[in-house]
């Protein structure tokens, strides 16, 4: 006689009671239910199997990530140091350009070129550095460019997710594709064009001192100072200036802000923002040596405001105040807390999958999963009998586990993951078949 543990039918009945538990949410609690329930710990029973897009409808985009910007901020920076290099150096140069990915000049005493090139790898020992006369060229290798362009779709990925993540979007997908291109996938998203505003938008913060020697009409005729940079104003207010003139050099980036959250001042929406003690030192001490100057507060190469310095400001702590809304001062505040893009990104495909759709599709694999379960039941019954039985109940129970791990996993449900399901169906007796068949043959031979 077949004889089975005690405690193994006990643990065979808890699995079995724990899953009846687990997948229970899935009939008796609605989606907006489940959706409430972020905050649970997983192990309550109180969460369903999240819907992909195809079922839930939402939002799906195809992102391209200019990598190349990155590049050219990387040979812009290249500039920057080499000029500093031969200035302490003392060495002169003329006709400095940037061609491709590469930076050439020309050196007014060529005998110097073999000390230049060596000064040059003691800045960066990474550069490819050529002579040629009195000219050189400086240039990043292959392996450098792939690794810049590997890091900002890596980079770009991690940001999109944390800013996906503080709007509270719930499962977004978020893959890549390609070398430079990003799958997002956002169910049940509803206002797919502020997720685009959000994603998109690069939110690189500077601060920079305003250039007040020269007006930015005078700028407009040709006339800007080296160093400078005439700036266009995203405050589009009567009586403000539509473009200032600031300095290339930055006081301090975006990078050491470590907070940023909505708030009011005198009544009207502003961002407050906070440094790290890094930023800090660089901001106060800026602030301190510059009192009575505007500072340009720029986002994404636009001048937000230009506020004048009247104190020193030493906490590390400021606001950032414009023309803004509530809803554009919660969207920045979001921005600056997750982080700026390395690189533009580009919308190359942008779908919306309305809710109608999931349903319709979530109600054919309803119907598809109970015609398959009924034909296998009808099957196995009329074949095996009370063995046939068995087999039912054991699937039923399969198909109740299942469902509790998607639950407790958060695993997301799609098109292809209902197929599966229905296939599971056909294919979770196969055993059975087999085992009944064997005893039939057993039985047969006595």
């Amino acid at each position: 006689m077949l004889y089975i543990d005690r405690w193994k039918l006990i643990v065979i009945a808890l699995i079995c009671l724990l899953g009846f538990v687990y997948a229970s949410p899935n009939v008796f609690l609605s989606r907006e239910a489940a959706d409430e329930s972020g905050d649970v710990p997983f192990y309550v029973p109180y969460r369903s199997v999240n819907l992909g897009l195809d079922l839930r409808g939402g939002s799906y985009l195809l992102l391209k990530v200019e990598a190349d910007v990155v590049v050219q901020e990387r040979i812009d920076s290249l500039q920057d140091v080499v000029r500093s290099a031969l200035r302490e150096a003392r060495v002169r140069r003329r006709n400095m350009q940037v061609e491709g990915a590469a930076v050439t000049f020309d050196l007014v005493d060529p005998s110097r070129a073999d000390e230049v090139r060596q000064l040059i790898l003691d800045e960066d020992p990474t550069l490819d550095v050529t002579t040629d006369g009195g000219q050189i060229r400086l240039s990043l290798n292959e392996e450098d460019l792939t690794e810049l362009r590997q890091s900002a779709v890596t980079q770009s990925i991690e940001i999109i997710r944390r800013r996906i993540d503080e709007t509270g979007t719930r499962e977004p997908i978020i893959q890549r594709q390609g070398l430079d291109r990003i799958i997002v996938q956002l169910p049940g998203v509803d206002d797919p064009q502020r997720m685009k505003d959000v994603i998109g938008q690069t939110a690189k913060l500077t601060f920079h001192l305003a250039d007040t020697t020269t007006s930015p009409a005078e700028a407009r005729q040709g006339a800007v100072p080296p160093g400078s940079v005439l700036l266009p104003s995203q405050d589009e207010r009567p009586n403000q200036p539509n473009e200032y003139l600031v300095k290339k050099r930055i006081i301090v980036g975006g990078e050491n802000l470590i907070d940023a959250q909505p708030s009011f001042q005198d009544g009207l929406p502003v961002v407050s923002f906070r440094f790290d003690t890094v930023g800090a030192q660089k901001f106060g001490r800026a602030t301190q040596q510059n009192i009575g100057r505007p500072l340009a507060i720029v986002l994404d190469g636009k001048v937000i405001s230009a506020p004048v310095i009247r104190d020193a400001i030493l906490g590390g702590n400021g606001i950032i105040s414009g023309t803004f809304s509530t809803q554009e001062v919660q969207d920045l505040a979001l921005l600056l807390r997750a982080g700026a893009l390395p690189a533009p990104l580009t919308v190359l495909e942008e779908r919306s999958v309305g809710p109608g759709l999931g349903a319709d599709s979530v109600a054919a694999g309803k119907i598809a999963s109970l015609i398959g379960l009924a034909a296998v039941i009808v099957f196995m019954i009329l074949c095996y009998g009370l063995f046939g039985i068995f087999s039912v109940v054991a699937l039923v129970i399969n198909l109740v586990l299942i469902l509790a791990a998607l639950s407790i996993l958060q695993a997301t449900l799609t098109l292809p993951g209902i197929a599966g399901i229905v296939l599971t169906i056909g294919m979770a007796v196969d055993a059975n078949v087999l085992i009944f068949e064997r005893i039939r043959e057993e039985l047969r031979n006595g």
